[in-house]
Order: C-alpha cells, then structure tokens, then sequence
C-alpha cells in the first residue's frame, strides 16, 4: 500500500507543478565535489597504538622478559666466568662494538644490544643472529643475556678473550 500511496503523490506533485517554468541562470556554476586526499587511516591508528605501547611502560622489568635468555660457554673455561657474567660483574666497555676491534682494543667485555624482538613476525631474527656469529667467533669466550636493569633478554654481554678479558 505504501507503494500505491508515493504513486499518488508523484502524480499530485506533478500535476501541481505542470504550469511552472524553471528559472534560467546563465552564470550558474556547476558544483564540482571537492575530492579530499586519501587518509591512511590505519597507518595513523598503527602510529598512535605504537606511541601509547611506548608511553605506558610496566613497572616490573621481568614483564618485558620473553624468557629466551641466551647462554653461552666456550669449551675448557671456568663455569665461574659465565655465572660471573650473568651477574653483571664484568665492567662493559662498551655498548656496541665490533668484536674484533673490542678485542685488538683491549677491552674484555662488551654489550650487544640485539632488542627482542618481539615485533618480529616469528622469531627474534636479531637475537639468534647474535646467538649464531658469537658462538662461531674464536674471540668469544662466553656470553649470556643480560640483567633486566640493563635490558634483559634484549641485550647480551660478552666476555671477550684479551688483555682484559679471560684466557682461552
């Protein structure tokens, strides 16, 4: 019935109008929709979730840990060095350091900052990379993650063969 009823008024409406003359408008512009510039609106929702993950920090560090704690003891040296290392009791001389350079240096012990990569789409690449080259390096003679205070699972300290460092 409703569509009975919006007939009826069609023709009503037509017949009102059946007499009337459109008005002319000779300077009559067009209007052109304004084409508005494409929004990536979930690159944006994706740049304010990584801001409020950054921002809100847990208060306990052993959160952060994802338990995949790397270890690591060259053949013929002392368990005490590594369990040494795992404390944090060797002085790190520095963060980031090419190892061969670390070691024609002198330093004993240095930070490898590798992350934990918990954005990685299946495994922390960096991490067993890490975990790869320094088992295979001669100059290495042990290595294990770090403590939460300076950075956990996502950094790893190594004891270099050296002056400084152990003896192999």
């Amino acid at each position: 019935m409703d569509s009975e009823k919006k007939k009826t008024e069609d023709l009503s409406f037509r017949e009102a109008m059946a007499d009337v003359t459109p008005l002319r408008s000779n300077d009559r512009i067009d209007p052109v929709p304004a084409r508005t510039p494409a929004i990536a609106r979930q690159r944006r929702r994706d740049e304010k979730n990584v801001i409020r993950e950054l921002l809100s920090y847990p208060s306990d560090p052993a959160v952060l840990e994802t338990g995949e704690e790397l270890l690591f003891l060259r053949t013929g040296q002392q368990p005490r060095l590594l369990r040494r290392l795992r404390r944090g009791l060797f002085s790190v001389a520095d963060t980031l350091e090419f190892i061969d350079q670390a070691i024609n240096r002198g330093m004993g012990c240095v930070r490898i900052v590798h992350g934990k990569g918990l954005r990685s789409r299946d495994l922390p690449k960096l991490k067993i990379m890490t975990n790869q080259v320094l088992r295979k390096h001669p100059g290495v003679v042990a290595f294990a993650s770090c403590r939460p205070v300076d950075g956990g699972t996502g950094a790893t300290d190594v004891l270099l063969s050296g002056r400084n460092g152990a003896r192999r």
